[in-house]
């Protein structure tokens, strides 16, 4: 049934009234203004007199809506005055979250969103590094600061106490790696809208590239050492120095990596994201024979205290070096043996041997042949034993032609 309109004393004013809803003693009443706009009749609605709209007051929105049509200043009708303040409204709203989101630290994204998310989508071993590096090297200088307080000075003051600790230019790289992916994640998320100032500071240049290798006497001297002192880590050793694998490919490998039908262990998820076969030696096979083989997903390799994976590589293994004195007087980090260079022996007796570098290459697990051209020095008795070999070969047949010719 229509609604009955009842006009007020004021012209274009209006209302109805609700049929039980009351606004005090009398009927709730709902208010309308009517008015001619371009030749046409228009009539918006108001509101009820119990949301405080009243005959005088919709006066006063009519007159205003009047004067805006004759001005030109503001909108002339109310449901354009509705949706810029709506406008207005929406502006003001994303000017305070972009406010509150600039407010955000460093220090708290990095804790409350970027580890989270790191810890859901990186391996262990990499979000924990994280994590140190942010605790370590980047939380005294920048953790409390906001995103748009931090400049370059602050990279500046990162990079110089890294320095000043004779970190390696590696590590350096590394934390302005977690600097800029924090960065990156915070600006996708509206906290920053500039680039990382990472990328306007100079990181220092390098070539940090581990290049010590042992020769056969010194990597069988250090595993008969090791072999007397922890039989699980010898394992690991000699397990590195006849593969290549990394230890963070080796402590999470289980049984059912380990294919003795094959001589193959599987590596899954390596550091460069792709699967790859190692391949046993005979000493690799009768090491794994001679194992309590467990359940298919059981760690081939586990933390003796608690049974769960190892992190990192026993104490026990630096011990044994400097007992040795394989690091005496040594004070370039690049040639100094930690436990990686079982990894790098392996490669560079590869080469020794003359296998090509592409074959290395796909042992080793390098994403690029650039990697393992790290190498290629070690091979340069074989390739001057070639030359050689082919100087002595053309003399001879030089030889036999200068004579024929006589």
């Amino acid at each position: 049934m229509p609604v009955k309109w009842i006009q007020t004393n004021y012209p274009g004013v209006r209302y109805y009234e609700h049929k039980s809803r009351k606004h005090g003693l009398k009927p709730d009443r709902y208010y309308a203004i009517r008015y001619q706009k371009d030749g046409k009749r228009k009539e918006e609605g108001l509101g009820w007199g119990s949301d405080g709209w009243t005959a005088q007051k919709a006066l006063f929105e009519l007159a205003e809506l009047k004067e805006a049509y004759v001005t030109g200043n503001g909108p002339s009708r109310l449901s354009d005055r509705r949706k810029l303040v709506q406008e207005e409204k929406e502006i003001k709203d994303e000017a305070e979250k972009k406010t509150a989101l600039e407010r955000i630290t460093f220090g708290e994204f990095f804790k409350t969103t970027y580890y989270p998310t790191a810890q859901t989508s990186k391996k262990i071993t990499s979000y924990e590094k994280e994590d140190t590096l942010y605790r370590i090297w980047i939380e005294p200088i920048i953790g409390e600061k906001p995103f748009k307080q931090i400049t370059q000075i602050d990279i500046e003051r990162i990079k110089k106490r890294l320095l000043d600790k004779d970190r390696a230019p590696k590590t350096i790289e590394y934390v302005f790696a977690v600097i800029r992916q924090v960065w990156n994640m915070a600006r996708r998320e509206g906290h920053i809208d500039v680039d990382s100032p990472t990328k306007i500071v100079r990181k220092p240049k390098r070539d940090n590239r581990r290049l010590r290798f042992l020769s056969r006497e010194e990597a069988y001297d250090l595993l008969d050492h090791i072999k007397t002192r922890t039989p699980q880590l010898y394992n690991i050793s000699l397990l590195s120095l006849h593969t290549g694998m990394r230890a963070g490919e080796i402590f999470p490998l289980t049984w059912g990596d380990i294919d003795l039908n094959r001589k193959i262990i599987t590596i899954r998820d390596p550091k460069n994201t792709q699967n790859r076969a190692a391949y046993m030696t005979s000493e690799v096979e009768k090491m794994f024979i001679g194992m309590e083989r467990k359940g298919h997903d059981d760690l081939v390799f586990q933390d003796k205290r608690h049974g769960n994976r190892i992190k990192e590589v026993s104490h026990v293994f630096r011990l044994i070096i400097d007992e040795l004195g394989l690091n005496k007087d040594v004070t370039d980090p690049r040639q100094k043996v930690v436990f990686h260079t079982l990894r790098h022996t392996f490669a560079s007796w590869l080469v020794e041997g003359g296998t090509d570098l592409y074959i290395v290459k796909e042992l080793m697990g390098h994403s690029t042949l650039r990697m393992t051209e790290r190498y290629s020095h070690v091979g340069q008795n074989a390739l001057q034993s070639a030359v050689k070999n082919l100087d002595m070969s053309l003399s001879k047949h030089s030889k036999a032609y200068l004579k024929k010719e006589v």
